[in-house]
Order: C-alpha cells, then sequence, then structure tokens
C-alpha cells in the first residue's frame, strides 16, 4: 500500500505541495492532462527547480491569461466535477466545496452563492487538480500530515487586515493538529487547509514502510535563516490489514424501529465503516437497543455528532479497538449474461448482495438461486 506523509516544515500551501510531488516522481504530463479534462483554457503549469539555503527544491508556476482572483466557487466546482480521472474529481469538489462551506458561514451566504475573492483564481483549481492527480498517479491510498506551523501577525485579504491564521483557514483545519510558529504571517493557506481536508490526512504517526521518494516544494516567500518548503516522503507499508478504529455506542430504549433503521442508512452514507443495532435489557427491564458505529478515528467526532442528531440520545460511548481485515478483491462472474460482482477474500467468495437482487428481477429468478449460480460461476477475464 503507498502512502505519502507530508511534512509542513515552514507550513503549507497548494502549490507547495504540488512541487513536492512532482519533486517525489508525480508526472507533470499526467497533472496538465487531468486538468485540462476540467475545460479551464489559457493556462500553464511549469515546475522548476531551485537552490534555497542550500536545499535543491521543486517551485511550481501557473501562468494564466486571465488574471482575474475573483469567481463564484460553483463556477470552480463545475469545472473541477468533469475531470478525469473520477477519483480527482471527486476529491478536488470536495476540497472546493469546503472552501465554499466555509466562506459562506463566514459571510452568511449559501455555498452554492459563495464568491469567491482570493482564491477565485484559475491557479486554485490548478493546485486542487494537480494535488490530486499527482497523489492519483502515485497510486497513494492514504495520506498523513504532520502537524501544522500557525503563523502570527495578519494577513492582508479583500475584506481586509485578518489575524492569521486567516479565519477561513482555521475553520478548516479544525480537528487538524497544529502548533504555534515563530514565523510571522500565512503559513498555511487555505486552499492547503482544503487539500489536507478532502485528502482524508490522518494526523498520526505513520506505519513502519518502506521509504520510496522524498520530494521539496517551495514556496514563494524567502526566509532569512531556512528554507521555505514542505516536504513529502512516499512510501510502502506492508499491509497487515489491522489498524486502530474507533467504536462509538449509545443505549436507546425510546426510539423506534424506523428511527434506527434511518439512523444506520445516515451514519453509512456519513462515511461510517460499519453501523449495527443490538437488542438488550435495561434498568426496570425495560426493552431497549444499542446502536454501534465502527468509524475510522478522525471521523469519530462527526459521526457521534449524527448519532445524537438522529437519534436524540443524551449520551455516548467511545472506545478505541483493533481491527484486522483480510486482504480482499472485487471480481465481476456472468449470470446468464447478466453480470454479477463478487467479493473474494482467502478463505472464499460471496456475491454482492445488491447485484444478486437486481439479476434475480431481472432474470425472474429467486435471488438464492442467483447467489448459488454467482458463488460457483467462473470469473469473466477483464
Amino acid at each position: 500500500m503507498k502512502i505519502c506523509v507530508i511534512s509542513p516544515f515552514t507550513g503549507l500551501a497548494g502549490d507547495m505541495l504540488l512541487a513536492a510531488l512532482v519533486d517525489a516522481g508525480a508526472p507533470l504530463e499526467r497533472i496538465q492532462a487531468a486538468v485540462a479534462t476540467s475545460g479551464l483554457t489559457g493556462w500553464e503549469l511549469r515546475v522548476e527547480s531551485l537552490l534555497t539555503h542550500g536545499l535543491t527544491a521543486a517551485r511550481a508556476h501557473v501562468a494564466v491569461t486571465d488574471d482575474a482572483t475573483s469567481r463564484p466557487a460553483a463556477e470552480l466546482i463545475a469545472m473541477a466535477g468533469r475531470v478525469r480521472p473520477a477519483p480527482v474529481a471527486e476529491r478536488a469538489v470536495a476540497a472546493l466545496r469546503a472552501i465554499a462551506e466555509v466562506e459562506g458561514r463566514l459571510h452568511g451566504e449559501a455555498p452554492e452563492r459563495v464568491h469567491l475573492h482570493e482564491l477565485g483564481g484559475h491557479d486554485t483549481l490548478v493546485d486542487v487538480i494537480g494535488v490530486f492527480a499527482a497523489l492519483d498517479a502515485l497510486e497513494v491510498s492514504t495520506v498523513y500530515c504532520g502537524a501544522l506551523p500557525l503563523g502570527s501577525g495578519t494577513v492582508r485579504t479583500a475584506h481586509g487586515t485578518l489575524p492569521c491564521p486567516a479565519p477561513a483557514t482555521a475553520s478548516l483545519l479544525r480537528g487538524a493538529r497544529t502548533f504555534g510558529s515563530d514565523l510571522a504571517g500565512e503559513t498555511v493557506t487555505p486552499t492547503a487547509a482544503a487539500l489536507v481536508k478532502a485528502a482524508e490526512a490522518r494526523f498520526e504517526p505513520p506505519p513502519e514502510f518502506r521509504l520510496l521518494a522524498t520530494g521539496y516544494g517551495a514556496g514563494t516567500r524567502s526566509l532569512p535563516d531556512r528554507p521555505n518548503v514542505a516536504v513529502v516522503h512516499l512510501g510502502e507499508t506492508a499491509d497487515t490489514g489491522t489498524r486502530e478504529l474507533v467504536v462509538l455506542e449509545t443505549n436507546l430504549d425510546d426510539v423506534t424501529g424506523e428511527v434506527l433503521g434511518h439512523a444506520v442508512g445516515e451514519l453509512l452514507a456519513a462515511g461510517a465503516l460499519d453501523a449495527w443495532v443490538t437488542p438488550a435489557t435495561m434498568k426496570k427491564g425495560r426493552p431497549a437497543h444499542v446502536l454501534h458505529v465502527l468509524a475510522e478515528p478522525e471521523h469519530a467526532a462527526r459521526l457521534g455528532n449524527l448519532v445524537l442528531a438522529e437519534t436524540g440520545s443524551l449520551g455516548l460511548r467511545e472506545h478505541v479497538v483493533r481491527r484486522t481485515a483480510l486482504p480482499r478483491e472485487t471480481e465481476t462472474v456472468d449470470v446468464h449474461g447478466i453480470p454479477v460482482r463478487r467479493k473474494r477474500g482467502p478463505h472464499g467468495a460471496k456475491p454482492e448482495h445488491d447485484d444478486v437482487v437486481a439479476a434475480a428481477r431481472e432474470l425472474g429468478l429467486p435471488a438464492r438461486v442467483v447467489a448459488t449460480i454467482a458463488a460457483g460461476a467462473t470469473p469473466v477475464e477483464s
């Protein structure tokens, strides 16, 4: 499994992260091709090498013929949604939508009506698409990030002089690990904060990995006593399938089955790894249920709030568990001309239930018959 570890030595900006990924081996032509699929015109992306305080680093330059910096967020999001490959588009849209939502809350506007000022330039779109295209090209599955340094002083914006970190950055970094820095000014940009958020970066020590490459991305500011760089390390882990997760639980004796079923569906849609309900008997013999949620540690707080909102519960338990997941792959089999996906692990294979039900309806057969056929069928050659 490939991982990327971000070390924000003096901070992080979108162009710094993009340059570092290229320096670590991301093919520039793949990045440029992904940006082009957005339909963006009048731009050029170059990555050049420079020497800063004795360290060779890469710097990304985005030149645009249209130098407007103010655009509706909806325009950038729509362009990002056209990007190919699709996983790059999903992450790019998530980053831009996060910016729009934060700006909307700060200025009292709906996200779809937000007009981005400093972040509305086409260079923002290039940075965002470029970073996720680079991660996709490098086949990175998980991003880790070190604590981010928060600068001091002020930053000039279209709304006037604001404290550092800028309000949008501070909101986007909620839940991230940070520390106070001796550097004045903006050390983490809103674009970088949105990139880290959309990448679902883990602010925890990475597992043991084999180092494959290191890249240095230089920022535009020159510092008197150190190189202004962000560092990325690319590595490969031995995927044991074991990692720490969080289980959230709450006891419920005053909700209907419909509410419980709806809550489970909402939690799964919101990113829970699993959610389930078990019967219980509470004090005074009251029949009840326990709602359980399995979550990534970085999503536990958000999913916990969703549990409380959907069930009306007044409390929640949380404990850390270790889960071992065996390797598995998805293959496709043919059942009377209809494709059915099948998940295969080390000790057997099981057809996907939704595919089985859809095939059963189309074929006019019982679902159990389709499942039996799919379980024994030979995989279709891809």
